[in-house]
Protein backbone atom coordinates (compact mmCIF):
# COMPACT_ATOMS: atom_id res chain seq x y z
CA UNK A 1 0.00 0.00 0.00
CA UNK A 2 2.79 2.39 0.93
CA UNK A 3 4.65 1.50 -2.24
CA UNK A 4 1.56 2.32 -4.34
CA UNK A 5 1.13 5.69 -2.64
CA UNK A 6 4.80 6.48 -3.24
CA UNK A 7 4.44 5.64 -6.95
CA UNK A 8 1.37 7.89 -7.27
CA UNK A 9 3.13 10.75 -5.45
CA UNK A 10 6.23 10.50 -7.59
CA UNK A 11 4.15 10.28 -10.80
CA UNK A 12 2.17 13.38 -9.84
CA UNK A 13 5.33 15.33 -9.08
CA UNK A 14 6.91 14.30 -12.36
CA UNK A 15 3.79 15.26 -14.33
CA UNK A 16 3.54 18.62 -12.57
CA UNK A 17 7.22 19.30 -13.13
CA UNK A 18 6.80 18.41 -16.79
CA UNK A 19 3.72 20.59 -17.24
CA UNK A 20 5.16 23.85 -15.92
CA UNK A 21 8.22 23.87 -18.18
CA UNK A 22 5.92 23.09 -21.08
CA UNK A 23 3.83 26.15 -20.40
CA UNK A 24 6.99 28.25 -20.32
CA UNK A 25 8.76 26.48 -23.16
CA UNK A 26 9.38 27.96 -26.61
CA UNK A 27 6.79 25.56 -28.03
CA UNK A 28 3.94 27.22 -26.18
CA UNK A 29 5.49 30.64 -25.86
CA UNK A 30 5.80 30.60 -29.61
CA UNK A 31 2.06 30.74 -29.67
CA UNK A 32 3.03 33.74 -31.61
CA UNK A 33 2.49 36.90 -29.69
CA UNK A 34 1.56 39.79 -31.87
CA UNK A 35 4.57 41.75 -30.61
CA UNK A 36 6.70 39.59 -32.88
CA UNK A 37 4.45 40.12 -35.86
CA UNK A 38 5.21 42.79 -38.41
CA UNK A 39 1.69 44.20 -37.95
CA UNK A 40 2.37 45.37 -34.40
CA UNK A 41 5.73 47.08 -34.89
CA UNK A 42 4.10 50.46 -35.39
CA UNK A 43 2.19 50.43 -32.09
CA UNK A 44 2.70 47.60 -29.64
CA UNK A 45 -0.60 46.69 -28.05
CA UNK A 46 -0.96 45.70 -24.41
CA UNK A 47 -1.78 42.11 -23.43
CA UNK A 48 -3.47 41.97 -19.99
CA UNK A 49 -2.92 39.08 -17.58
CA UNK A 50 -5.06 36.14 -18.74
CA UNK A 51 -8.04 34.75 -16.87
CA UNK A 52 -6.94 32.21 -14.26
CA UNK A 53 -9.48 29.70 -15.55
CA UNK A 54 -7.86 29.93 -18.98
CA UNK A 55 -4.50 28.89 -17.53
CA UNK A 56 -6.19 26.02 -15.72
CA UNK A 57 -7.56 24.81 -19.05
CA UNK A 58 -4.14 25.17 -20.64
CA UNK A 59 -2.64 23.05 -17.86
CA UNK A 60 -5.36 20.39 -18.13
CA UNK A 61 -4.83 20.07 -21.88
CA UNK A 62 -1.06 19.77 -21.44
CA UNK A 63 -1.49 17.25 -18.62
CA UNK A 64 -3.38 14.86 -20.88
CA UNK A 65 -0.92 15.31 -23.73
CA UNK A 66 -3.04 17.61 -25.90
CA UNK A 67 -0.09 19.91 -26.54
CA UNK A 68 -1.28 21.53 -29.76
CA UNK A 69 -4.59 22.72 -28.27
CA UNK A 70 -2.76 23.74 -25.11
CA UNK A 71 -0.28 25.82 -27.08
CA UNK A 72 -3.00 27.32 -29.25
CA UNK A 73 -5.09 28.28 -26.26
CA UNK A 74 -2.12 29.86 -24.53
CA UNK A 75 -1.43 31.83 -27.69
CA UNK A 76 -4.99 33.12 -27.66
CA UNK A 77 -5.02 34.31 -24.06
CA UNK A 78 -1.59 35.96 -24.40
CA UNK A 79 -2.61 37.96 -27.47
CA UNK A 80 -3.20 41.69 -26.89
CA UNK A 81 -6.85 42.38 -26.10
CA UNK A 82 -9.06 44.90 -24.37
CA UNK A 83 -9.42 45.25 -20.63
CA UNK A 84 -13.07 45.63 -19.60
CA UNK A 85 -14.35 47.84 -16.80
CA UNK A 86 -17.90 48.08 -15.52
CA UNK A 87 -19.87 47.79 -12.26
CA UNK A 88 -16.89 48.83 -10.13
CA UNK A 89 -17.24 51.72 -7.74
CA UNK A 90 -15.46 54.95 -8.70
CA UNK A 91 -12.73 54.22 -6.17
CA UNK A 92 -12.20 50.70 -7.49
CA UNK A 93 -12.17 51.62 -11.16
CA UNK A 94 -9.71 54.47 -10.63
CA UNK A 95 -7.29 52.13 -8.89
CA UNK A 96 -7.66 49.35 -11.49
CA UNK A 97 -7.35 51.68 -14.48
CA UNK A 98 -4.25 53.31 -13.00
CA UNK A 99 -2.69 49.89 -12.46
CA UNK A 100 -3.37 48.81 -16.06
CA UNK A 101 -2.25 52.01 -17.74
CA UNK A 102 0.92 52.19 -15.65
CA UNK A 103 1.78 48.59 -16.49
CA UNK A 104 1.24 49.24 -20.18
CA UNK A 105 3.27 52.45 -19.99
CA UNK A 106 6.20 50.66 -18.38
CA UNK A 107 6.11 48.07 -21.18
CA UNK A 108 5.87 50.75 -23.86
CA UNK A 109 2.55 49.40 -25.11
CA UNK A 110 -0.87 50.84 -25.87
CA UNK A 111 -3.68 49.57 -23.62
CA UNK A 112 -7.22 49.18 -24.97
CA UNK A 113 -9.93 49.84 -22.39
CA UNK A 114 -13.57 48.89 -22.94
CA UNK A 115 -15.80 50.98 -20.68
CA UNK A 116 -19.14 49.28 -20.02
CA UNK A 117 -21.10 50.91 -17.22
CA UNK A 118 -23.77 53.02 -18.92
CA UNK A 119 -27.16 52.95 -17.15
CA UNK A 120 -29.67 50.50 -18.59
CA UNK A 121 -27.07 48.61 -20.61
CA UNK A 122 -28.02 45.53 -22.64
CA UNK A 123 -31.77 46.15 -22.20
CA UNK A 124 -31.73 44.09 -19.01
CA UNK A 125 -30.47 40.97 -20.81
CA UNK A 126 -27.56 38.71 -19.86
CA UNK A 127 -25.17 41.64 -19.29
CA UNK A 128 -27.60 43.96 -17.59
CA UNK A 129 -26.29 46.40 -15.01
CA UNK A 130 -24.44 49.66 -15.13
CA UNK A 131 -24.70 52.86 -13.14
CA UNK A 132 -28.03 53.76 -11.58
CA UNK A 133 -28.19 57.38 -12.72
CA UNK A 134 -26.54 60.04 -14.84
CA UNK A 135 -24.82 61.52 -11.80
CA UNK A 136 -23.44 58.14 -10.77
CA UNK A 137 -22.19 57.49 -14.29
CA UNK A 138 -20.48 60.87 -14.49
CA UNK A 139 -18.68 60.17 -11.22
CA UNK A 140 -17.55 56.81 -12.60
CA UNK A 141 -16.21 58.40 -15.81
CA UNK A 142 -14.38 61.04 -13.75
CA UNK A 143 -12.71 58.21 -11.82
CA UNK A 144 -11.67 56.47 -15.04
CA UNK A 145 -10.15 59.72 -16.29
CA UNK A 146 -8.26 60.15 -13.01
CA UNK A 147 -6.87 56.63 -13.36
CA UNK A 148 -5.66 57.29 -16.91
CA UNK A 149 -3.99 60.60 -16.23
CA UNK A 150 -1.63 61.69 -19.00
CA UNK A 151 -0.87 58.18 -20.27
CA UNK A 152 -1.74 57.05 -23.80
CA UNK A 153 -4.91 54.93 -23.98
CA UNK A 154 -7.36 53.70 -26.62
CA UNK A 155 -10.95 53.56 -25.33
CA UNK A 156 -13.92 51.65 -26.72
CA UNK A 157 -16.71 53.64 -25.14
CA UNK A 158 -19.81 51.71 -24.06
CA UNK A 159 -20.40 48.92 -26.59
CA UNK A 160 -24.08 48.72 -27.67
CA UNK A 161 -24.86 52.07 -26.08
CA UNK A 162 -25.85 53.66 -29.41
CA UNK A 163 -26.78 50.65 -31.51
CA UNK A 164 -29.11 49.56 -28.70
CA UNK A 165 -30.69 52.68 -27.27
CA UNK A 166 -33.25 52.47 -24.44
CA UNK A 167 -35.92 53.28 -27.03
CA UNK A 168 -34.94 50.07 -28.85
CA UNK A 169 -35.42 47.87 -25.80
CA UNK A 170 -39.22 47.95 -25.90
CA UNK A 171 -39.15 47.00 -29.57
CA UNK A 172 -36.96 43.99 -28.83
CA UNK A 173 -39.15 42.83 -25.96
CA UNK A 174 -42.47 43.39 -27.75
CA UNK A 175 -41.30 41.69 -30.93
CA UNK A 176 -40.28 38.55 -29.09
CA UNK A 177 -43.48 38.60 -27.03
CA UNK A 178 -45.63 39.13 -30.11
CA UNK A 179 -44.12 36.12 -31.83
CA UNK A 180 -44.83 33.97 -28.79
CA UNK A 181 -48.37 35.28 -28.44
CA UNK A 182 -49.16 34.74 -32.11
CA UNK A 183 -47.88 31.18 -31.96
CA UNK A 184 -49.99 30.58 -28.85
CA UNK A 185 -53.09 31.90 -30.65
CA UNK A 186 -52.53 29.47 -33.51
CA UNK A 187 -52.13 26.51 -31.15
CA UNK A 188 -55.21 27.49 -29.11
CA UNK A 189 -57.26 28.00 -32.26
CA UNK A 190 -56.22 24.60 -33.62
CA UNK A 191 -57.09 22.92 -30.33
CA UNK A 192 -60.45 24.68 -30.22
CA UNK A 193 -61.26 23.62 -33.78
CA UNK A 194 -60.41 20.01 -33.02
CA UNK A 195 -62.53 20.10 -29.87
CA UNK A 196 -65.45 21.67 -31.74
CA UNK A 197 -65.34 18.96 -34.39
CA UNK A 198 -65.32 16.26 -31.70
CA UNK A 199 -68.23 17.84 -29.80
CA UNK A 200 -70.29 18.23 -32.95
CA UNK A 201 -69.74 14.59 -33.87
CA UNK A 202 -70.67 13.45 -30.35
CA UNK A 203 -73.85 15.58 -30.38
CA UNK A 204 -74.83 14.29 -33.78
CA UNK A 205 -74.42 10.67 -32.66
CA UNK A 206 -76.47 11.29 -29.55
CA UNK A 207 -79.20 13.04 -31.51
CA UNK A 208 -79.36 10.19 -34.02
CA UNK A 209 -79.88 7.64 -31.28
CA UNK A 210 -82.61 9.72 -29.68
CA UNK A 211 -84.54 10.24 -32.93
CA UNK A 212 -84.31 6.58 -33.89
CA UNK A 213 -83.66 7.28 -37.55
CA UNK A 214 -82.02 4.46 -39.52
CA UNK A 215 -78.46 5.02 -40.57
CA UNK A 216 -76.54 3.64 -43.49
CA UNK A 217 -74.76 1.12 -41.27
CA UNK A 218 -77.92 0.04 -39.50
CA UNK A 219 -77.60 2.50 -36.66
CA UNK A 220 -80.15 5.31 -36.08
CA UNK A 221 -79.24 8.27 -38.23
CA UNK A 222 -79.32 11.89 -37.13
CA UNK A 223 -82.06 14.08 -38.52
CA UNK A 224 -80.98 16.38 -41.29
CA UNK A 225 -79.71 19.57 -39.74
CA UNK A 226 -79.01 22.88 -41.47
CA UNK A 227 -75.35 23.16 -42.40
CA UNK A 228 -73.42 25.28 -39.95
CA UNK A 229 -70.71 27.65 -41.10
CA UNK A 230 -67.39 25.95 -40.60
CA UNK A 231 -64.68 27.83 -38.71
CA UNK A 232 -61.41 28.08 -40.56
CA UNK A 233 -58.77 25.68 -39.37
CA UNK A 234 -55.91 27.16 -41.36
CA UNK A 235 -54.52 30.58 -40.63
CA UNK A 236 -52.11 32.58 -42.71
CA UNK A 237 -48.50 31.76 -41.83
CA UNK A 238 -46.83 33.96 -39.26
CA UNK A 239 -43.53 35.70 -39.92
CA UNK A 240 -40.67 33.29 -39.40
CA UNK A 241 -39.51 34.08 -35.84
CA UNK A 242 -36.04 32.82 -36.67
CA UNK A 243 -35.62 35.19 -39.56
CA UNK A 244 -33.98 37.65 -37.19
CA UNK A 245 -31.24 36.44 -34.96
CA UNK A 246 -29.38 38.07 -32.23
CA UNK A 247 -25.85 39.96 -31.23
CA UNK A 248 -24.13 41.45 -27.45
CA UNK A 249 -23.08 40.84 -27.29
CA UNK A 250 -20.58 42.76 -27.76
CA UNK A 251 -17.79 41.37 -25.81
CA UNK A 252 -18.08 40.10 -22.33
CA UNK A 253 -16.53 42.25 -19.72
CA UNK A 254 -14.72 40.41 -16.96
CA UNK A 255 -17.22 40.12 -14.19
CA UNK A 256 -19.92 41.88 -16.15
CA UNK A 257 -20.42 39.64 -19.15
CA UNK A 258 -21.09 42.19 -21.82
CA UNK A 259 -22.51 40.97 -25.10
CA UNK A 260 -23.39 43.26 -27.94
CA UNK A 261 -27.16 43.46 -28.03
CA UNK A 262 -29.46 43.91 -30.93
CA UNK A 263 -33.04 44.86 -31.08
CA UNK A 264 -35.93 44.50 -33.48
CA UNK A 265 -37.53 47.52 -34.96
CA UNK A 266 -34.65 48.63 -37.16
CA UNK A 267 -35.03 48.68 -40.91
CA UNK A 268 -32.48 46.35 -42.44
CA UNK A 269 -31.43 45.78 -46.02
CA UNK A 270 -32.43 42.48 -47.58
CA UNK A 271 -28.83 41.45 -48.14
CA UNK A 272 -25.33 42.77 -47.96
CA UNK A 273 -23.54 43.46 -51.22
CA UNK A 274 -21.46 40.61 -52.45
CA UNK A 275 -17.73 40.75 -51.99
CA UNK A 276 -14.95 39.23 -53.99
CA UNK A 277 -13.36 37.77 -50.90
CA UNK A 278 -13.03 33.99 -50.81
CA UNK A 279 -15.03 32.65 -47.86
CA UNK A 280 -13.07 31.16 -45.00
CA UNK A 281 -13.19 27.37 -44.58
CA UNK A 282 -16.13 26.37 -42.48
CA UNK A 283 -15.91 24.01 -39.52
CA UNK A 284 -17.79 20.70 -39.66
CA UNK A 285 -21.57 20.83 -39.45
CA UNK A 286 -21.71 24.61 -39.63
CA UNK A 287 -23.95 26.15 -42.24
CA UNK A 288 -22.97 28.98 -44.51
CA UNK A 289 -23.64 32.25 -42.62
CA UNK A 290 -26.24 34.59 -43.98
CA UNK A 291 -25.02 37.63 -45.84
CA UNK A 292 -26.77 39.95 -43.43
CA UNK A 293 -26.96 38.45 -39.98
CA UNK A 294 -27.64 40.76 -37.09
CA UNK A 295 -26.13 39.58 -34.05
CA UNK A 296 -24.70 43.26 -30.17
CA UNK A 297 -27.38 41.00 -27.33
CA UNK A 298 -30.64 40.88 -29.16
CA UNK A 299 -31.14 41.03 -32.89
CA UNK A 300 -33.27 43.44 -34.84
CA UNK A 301 -35.88 41.88 -37.05
CA UNK A 302 -35.39 42.33 -40.79
CA UNK A 303 -37.87 44.22 -42.90
CA UNK A 304 -41.05 42.25 -43.56
CA UNK A 305 -40.93 40.21 -46.75
CA UNK A 306 -42.99 41.43 -49.65
CA UNK A 307 -44.41 37.93 -49.94
CA UNK A 308 -45.87 38.12 -46.44
CA UNK A 309 -49.68 38.17 -46.60
CA UNK A 310 -50.99 41.47 -45.41
CA UNK A 311 -53.62 41.76 -42.70
CA UNK A 312 -54.84 45.26 -43.57
CA UNK A 313 -55.73 46.79 -46.92
CA UNK A 314 -53.15 49.15 -48.33
CA UNK A 315 -54.02 52.78 -47.68
CA UNK A 316 -53.56 55.47 -50.30
CA UNK A 317 -50.51 57.68 -49.78
CA UNK A 318 -50.93 60.89 -47.88
CA UNK A 319 -50.84 64.07 -49.95
CA UNK A 320 -47.47 65.76 -50.08
CA UNK A 321 -47.63 69.21 -48.48
CA UNK A 322 -46.63 72.15 -50.56
CA UNK A 323 -43.12 73.40 -49.83
CA UNK A 324 -42.91 76.42 -47.60
CA UNK A 325 -41.69 79.39 -49.56
CA UNK A 326 -40.48 82.30 -47.44
CA UNK A 327 -41.78 85.69 -48.34
CA UNK A 328 -39.33 88.16 -49.78
CA UNK A 329 -37.25 89.76 -47.09
CA UNK A 330 -37.99 87.06 -44.53
CA UNK A 331 -35.59 84.25 -43.62
CA UNK A 332 -36.81 80.86 -42.46
CA UNK A 333 -34.74 78.65 -40.22
CA UNK A 334 -34.71 75.19 -41.84
CA UNK A 335 -34.82 73.60 -38.39
CA UNK A 336 -38.21 75.20 -37.79
CA UNK A 337 -39.63 73.36 -40.79
CA UNK A 338 -38.71 69.92 -39.39
CA UNK A 339 -41.12 67.98 -37.27
CA UNK A 340 -39.65 67.84 -33.76
CA UNK A 341 -38.55 64.38 -32.65
CA UNK A 342 -39.69 63.49 -29.15
CA UNK A 343 -37.31 61.15 -27.35
CA UNK A 344 -38.08 59.17 -24.23
CA UNK A 345 -36.23 60.36 -21.09
CA UNK A 346 -33.99 57.27 -20.94
CA UNK A 347 -32.78 57.73 -24.51
CA UNK A 348 -32.17 61.45 -23.96
CA UNK A 349 -30.19 60.55 -20.84
CA UNK A 350 -28.15 58.00 -22.83
CA UNK A 351 -26.99 60.73 -25.23
CA UNK A 352 -26.12 62.96 -22.28
CA UNK A 353 -24.06 60.19 -20.70
CA UNK A 354 -22.08 59.45 -23.84
CA UNK A 355 -21.48 63.13 -24.58
CA UNK A 356 -20.19 63.66 -21.04
CA UNK A 357 -17.81 60.72 -21.35
CA UNK A 358 -16.51 61.98 -24.69
CA UNK A 359 -15.78 65.43 -23.30
CA UNK A 360 -14.05 64.18 -20.15
CA UNK A 361 -11.94 61.48 -21.79
CA UNK A 362 -10.84 63.41 -24.87
CA UNK A 363 -9.72 66.28 -22.63
CA UNK A 364 -6.95 64.05 -21.25
CA UNK A 365 -4.81 64.70 -24.31
CA UNK A 366 -3.47 61.22 -25.15
CA UNK A 367 -6.76 59.31 -25.09
CA UNK A 368 -8.41 58.08 -28.29
CA UNK A 369 -12.16 57.55 -27.89
CA UNK A 370 -14.26 55.41 -30.25
CA UNK A 371 -18.07 55.38 -30.05
CA UNK A 372 -20.30 52.39 -30.59
CA UNK A 373 -21.62 51.97 -34.15
CA UNK A 374 -22.94 48.39 -34.06
CA UNK A 375 -22.08 46.32 -37.10
CA UNK A 376 -22.86 45.87 -40.78
CA UNK A 377 -25.75 43.48 -40.20
CA UNK A 378 -27.58 45.67 -37.72
CA UNK A 379 -28.32 49.32 -38.53
CA UNK A 380 -28.56 51.05 -41.87
CA UNK A 381 -26.28 54.02 -42.50
CA UNK A 382 -29.16 56.47 -42.19
CA UNK A 383 -30.02 54.94 -38.81
CA UNK A 384 -26.63 54.80 -37.09
CA UNK A 385 -25.12 58.07 -38.38
CA UNK A 386 -27.66 60.38 -36.67
CA UNK A 387 -27.06 58.50 -33.43
CA UNK A 388 -23.33 59.02 -33.69
CA UNK A 389 -23.84 62.71 -34.38
CA UNK A 390 -26.08 63.14 -31.32
CA UNK A 391 -23.55 61.29 -29.16
CA UNK A 392 -20.71 63.68 -29.99
CA UNK A 393 -18.81 61.92 -32.75
CA UNK A 394 -17.50 65.31 -33.88
CA UNK A 395 -15.39 65.47 -30.70
CA UNK A 396 -14.48 61.77 -30.53
CA UNK A 397 -11.64 60.06 -32.39
CA UNK A 398 -13.98 57.80 -34.32
CA UNK A 399 -16.27 54.79 -33.97
CA UNK A 400 -15.97 51.07 -33.21
CA UNK A 401 -17.51 48.27 -35.27
CA UNK A 402 -18.42 44.63 -34.68
CA UNK A 403 -17.70 44.65 -30.94
CA UNK A 404 -18.50 41.15 -29.65
CA UNK A 405 -19.89 40.16 -33.04
CA UNK A 406 -18.99 37.99 -35.98
CA UNK A 407 -19.27 40.06 -39.15
CA UNK A 408 -16.49 39.48 -41.66
CA UNK A 409 -13.66 41.94 -42.16
CA UNK A 410 -14.74 42.92 -45.72
CA UNK A 411 -18.26 43.70 -44.52
CA UNK A 412 -16.98 45.75 -41.57
CA UNK A 413 -14.51 47.64 -43.76
CA UNK A 414 -17.17 48.56 -46.30
CA UNK A 415 -19.63 49.54 -43.57
CA UNK A 416 -17.00 51.68 -41.86
CA UNK A 417 -16.20 53.49 -45.09
CA UNK A 418 -19.87 54.26 -45.68
CA UNK A 419 -20.36 55.56 -42.14
CA UNK A 420 -17.26 57.74 -42.29
CA UNK A 421 -18.28 59.16 -45.67
CA UNK A 422 -21.83 59.85 -44.49
CA UNK A 423 -20.54 61.61 -41.38
CA UNK A 424 -18.41 63.87 -43.58
CA UNK A 425 -21.37 64.48 -45.88
CA UNK A 426 -23.62 65.37 -42.92
CA UNK A 427 -20.93 67.65 -41.50
CA UNK A 428 -21.17 69.68 -44.72
CA UNK A 429 -24.94 69.98 -44.32
CA UNK A 430 -26.01 66.82 -46.17
CA UNK A 431 -28.96 64.68 -45.14
CA UNK A 432 -27.92 61.23 -43.75
CA UNK A 433 -31.07 59.79 -45.30
CA UNK A 434 -29.47 60.36 -48.70
CA UNK A 435 -26.20 58.58 -47.86
CA UNK A 436 -25.13 55.40 -49.61
CA UNK A 437 -26.23 52.35 -47.64
CA UNK A 438 -24.71 48.88 -47.24
CA UNK A 439 -27.81 47.45 -48.95
CA UNK A 440 -26.98 49.29 -52.16
CA UNK A 441 -25.07 47.63 -54.95
CA UNK A 442 -21.36 48.36 -54.80
CA UNK A 443 -21.51 50.11 -58.16
CA UNK A 444 -24.30 52.42 -57.01
CA UNK A 445 -22.62 53.09 -53.66
CA UNK A 446 -19.24 53.87 -55.21
CA UNK A 447 -20.91 56.33 -57.55
CA UNK A 448 -22.34 58.12 -54.50
CA UNK A 449 -18.95 58.05 -52.77
CA UNK A 450 -17.21 59.59 -55.79
CA UNK A 451 -19.77 62.40 -55.77
CA UNK A 452 -19.97 63.12 -52.03
CA UNK A 453 -17.09 61.59 -50.04
CA UNK A 454 -13.99 63.70 -49.30
CA UNK A 455 -10.83 62.86 -51.19
CA UNK A 456 -8.63 63.20 -48.13
CA UNK A 457 -9.23 60.52 -45.43
CA UNK A 458 -7.46 62.73 -42.91
CA UNK A 459 -10.55 64.90 -42.71
CA UNK A 460 -12.86 61.95 -42.05
CA UNK A 461 -13.70 60.00 -38.90
CA UNK A 462 -11.69 56.82 -38.49
CA UNK A 463 -12.80 53.53 -36.98
CA UNK A 464 -11.59 50.33 -35.31
CA UNK A 465 -13.03 46.84 -35.64
CA UNK A 466 -13.31 43.86 -33.31
CA UNK A 467 -11.83 40.76 -34.96
CA UNK A 468 -11.66 38.53 -31.89
CA UNK A 469 -14.28 36.00 -33.01
CA UNK A 470 -15.09 36.66 -36.67
CA UNK A 471 -12.78 34.12 -38.30
CA UNK A 472 -15.73 32.04 -39.52
CA UNK A 473 -18.19 34.92 -39.93
CA UNK A 474 -21.69 35.04 -38.43
CA UNK A 475 -23.58 31.91 -37.44
CA UNK A 476 -26.79 30.81 -39.16
CA UNK A 477 -28.97 28.49 -37.04
CA UNK A 478 -30.60 25.49 -38.67
CA UNK A 479 -33.85 25.89 -36.72
CA UNK A 480 -35.43 29.20 -37.67
CA UNK A 481 -38.38 28.64 -35.34
CA UNK A 482 -36.46 29.51 -32.18
CA UNK A 483 -35.07 32.73 -30.80
CA UNK A 484 -31.62 31.96 -32.17
CA UNK A 485 -29.71 34.69 -30.29
CA UNK A 486 -26.95 34.26 -32.87
CA UNK A 487 -24.74 36.67 -30.93
CA UNK A 488 -24.80 34.40 -27.88
CA UNK A 489 -22.07 31.73 -27.79
CA UNK A 490 -22.69 30.55 -31.36
CA UNK A 491 -21.05 27.19 -32.14
CA UNK A 492 -18.19 26.65 -34.54
CA UNK A 493 -16.78 30.20 -34.54
CA UNK A 494 -13.08 30.99 -34.78
CA UNK A 495 -10.56 33.67 -33.93
CA UNK A 496 -10.16 36.34 -36.57
CA UNK A 497 -7.39 38.69 -37.63
CA UNK A 498 -4.76 39.29 -34.97
CA UNK A 499 -4.73 42.70 -33.29
CA UNK A 500 -2.74 45.32 -35.16
CA UNK A 501 -2.54 49.03 -35.83
CA UNK A 502 -1.02 48.41 -39.25
CA UNK A 503 -4.26 47.87 -41.18
CA UNK A 504 -3.42 49.06 -44.69
CA UNK A 505 -6.62 51.13 -44.68
CA UNK A 506 -6.39 54.91 -44.33
CA UNK A 507 -9.69 55.04 -42.40
CA UNK A 508 -9.14 51.99 -40.18
CA UNK A 509 -6.97 52.77 -37.18
CA UNK A 510 -6.76 49.25 -35.77
CA UNK A 511 -8.05 45.71 -35.79
CA UNK A 512 -8.52 44.81 -32.13
CA UNK A 513 -9.61 41.97 -29.93
CA UNK A 514 -12.18 43.92 -27.95
CA UNK A 515 -14.31 40.99 -26.87
CA UNK A 516 -12.32 38.67 -24.61
CA UNK A 517 -12.22 35.42 -26.61
CA UNK A 518 -13.17 32.45 -24.47
CA UNK A 519 -15.52 34.31 -22.15
CA UNK A 520 -19.19 33.39 -22.25
CA UNK A 521 -21.87 35.71 -23.60
CA UNK A 522 -24.41 34.34 -21.13
CA UNK A 523 -26.69 31.35 -20.55
CA UNK A 524 -28.15 31.59 -24.09
CA UNK A 525 -31.59 30.10 -23.39
CA UNK A 526 -32.80 31.09 -26.90
CA UNK A 527 -36.41 31.58 -25.90
CA UNK A 528 -36.66 28.40 -23.81
CA UNK A 529 -37.10 27.95 -20.07
CA UNK A 530 -33.57 26.55 -19.80
CA UNK A 531 -31.29 25.81 -18.12
CA UNK A 532 -29.80 24.11 -21.21
CA UNK A 533 -28.71 26.00 -24.29
CA UNK A 534 -30.85 24.15 -26.88
CA UNK A 535 -28.17 24.59 -29.56
CA UNK A 536 -25.21 23.34 -27.55
CA UNK A 537 -27.11 21.00 -25.24
CA UNK A 538 -25.17 22.27 -22.22
CA UNK A 539 -25.61 24.87 -19.50
CA UNK A 540 -23.48 27.80 -20.64
CA UNK A 541 -21.51 29.79 -18.05
CA UNK A 542 -22.81 33.15 -16.94
CA UNK A 543 -21.83 36.16 -19.00
CA UNK A 544 -18.17 37.04 -18.49
CA UNK A 545 -17.16 33.62 -17.12
CA UNK A 546 -14.66 31.38 -18.88
CA UNK A 547 -16.24 28.96 -21.38
CA UNK A 548 -13.77 26.10 -22.12
CA UNK A 549 -15.77 24.57 -24.98
CA UNK A 550 -16.07 27.85 -26.84
CA UNK A 551 -12.43 28.72 -26.17
CA UNK A 552 -11.28 25.52 -27.89
CA UNK A 553 -13.59 26.14 -30.83
CA UNK A 554 -12.14 29.61 -31.32
CA UNK A 555 -8.62 28.17 -31.46
CA UNK A 556 -9.43 25.22 -33.71
CA UNK A 557 -11.49 27.20 -36.24
CA UNK A 558 -9.30 30.32 -36.22
CA UNK A 559 -8.81 32.05 -39.56
CA UNK A 560 -5.97 32.84 -39.95
CA UNK A 561 -4.86 29.74 -38.07
CA UNK A 562 -3.12 30.06 -34.74
CA UNK A 563 0.63 29.61 -35.06
CA UNK A 564 2.10 27.49 -32.29
CA UNK A 565 5.65 27.10 -33.58
CA UNK A 566 8.02 29.94 -34.37
CA UNK A 567 10.32 29.52 -37.34
CA UNK A 568 13.92 29.80 -36.24
CA UNK A 569 15.82 32.70 -37.80
CA UNK A 570 17.81 31.66 -40.86
CA UNK A 571 15.66 28.65 -41.68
Amino acid sequence: MRKRRKIITVSTAVAAAATLPLLMSPVVSAAVLEDDDESSRMTRLYAPPPDRDSYRQVARLAWRGDFRDSAGLLSMVRTPQAVWYGDETPEQVERLVRRTTRSADWQGRLPVLALYNVPGRDCGSYSSGGADSLAEYEAWIDAVAAGIGDREVLIILEPDSLALLPSDCADASSAAQTAVEQQTVIEEQTTADEQTTTDEQTTADGQSAADGQPAADGQPAAQEQPAAEESPTELPPLPDPGASTAPPTGSAAPGTGQEAAQTPGQQLPDALPATSETPAPKPPEVQEPAALEPSASQTPAPEPSTEQPGTLPELPPLPTPDPVTPEAGNSVDPDELDTPVVEDPETAARYSEINYAVDVLTALGQTSVYLDAGHAGWHSISSIVPRLIKAGIDRATGFALNVSHYQTDPDSTWYGRLISSCLAYADEGGDPEKCADQSWSRRHARRWLRAHAPDDPAGMKHYVTDTSRNGQGPWTPRDRHIDAQSWCNPPGRGLGRRPTTHTGDALMDAALWVKTPGESDGRCLRGTDGPLDPVRGTVNPEAGEWFPDQALELVRYADPAVKVFRRTAGR
